[in-house]
């Protein structure tokens, strides 16, 4: 069973906030004619990455509510701005919008268990909250009707 990480996804306001700052990374690194890699800074190192590398996935919470996922592909070791080491968690580029699920503020990430994640938004009965406006499903997460 596949293990998650949730984190705060600070500066983004929506989904779409997210993927444009992404796409912005990727082009960045073009120019710059690096190689394309998405991947996102953590000062600690997951002790389970064998659970999570090729099966779990990045949970991002966004103002105040679980709203999408990235698969984890992998783990790699970089050096922050300033120096300091850090964990870079390796994305997929695919942004997979949730099921959303309120999630109060915390510091760094937290692992999330596969029967605690929330649902893809994709097909099935969930295509109707998808179709939904995001202002919306967030006000209804909030009110707890999601």
């Amino acid at each position: 069973m596949p293990l998650h990480i949730v984190k705060l996804c600070v500066g983004a306001d929506s989904v779409a906030d997210l993927a444009t700052w992404q796409k912005g990374r990727l082009a960045a690194q073009k120019r710059a004619g690096e190689p394309r890699r998405l991947f996102h800074t953590t000062r600690m190192v997951p002790k389970r990455q064998d659970e999570i590398a090729g099966q779990g996935s990045l949970y991002w919470v966004i103002k105040g509510i679980i709203q999408v996922r990235q698969r984890i592909t992998g783990f790699d070791s970089g050096t922050k701005e300033d120096g300091t080491p850090c964990c870079l968690l390796m994305l997929d580029e695919q942004l997979i919008e949730v099921r959303p699920t309120v999630r109060k503020a915390f510091q760094g990430w937290r692992y999330l268990s596969d029967a605690d994640a929330p649902a893809d938004l994709a097909g099935g009965s969930a295509n109707s909250i998808a179709q939904l406006p995001p202002k919306m499903r967030k006000e209804l997460a909030e009110l707890g009707l999601l």
